[in-house]
């Protein structure tokens, strides 16, 4: 739970941030039109799907 309500639009902001800092190359973000094959060989643990 969050200690206060966030938009979908910040949590988007926040994680592309965060993608892009302290977790780059872990954590990724795509607004890309993406199907699960497109990730096949990917190096990162985890990919955002803002779409």
């Amino acid at each position: 739970r969050l200690e206060k309500k966030a938009t979908y639009e910040e949590i988007k902001h926040a994680i592309k941030e965060e993608s892009e800092g302290k977790l780059k190359g872990i954590l990724g973000y795509t607004e890309d039109d993406v199907v699960s094959t497109d990730f096949v060989g990917d190096s990162r643990s985890s990919i955002f799907d803002a779409k």
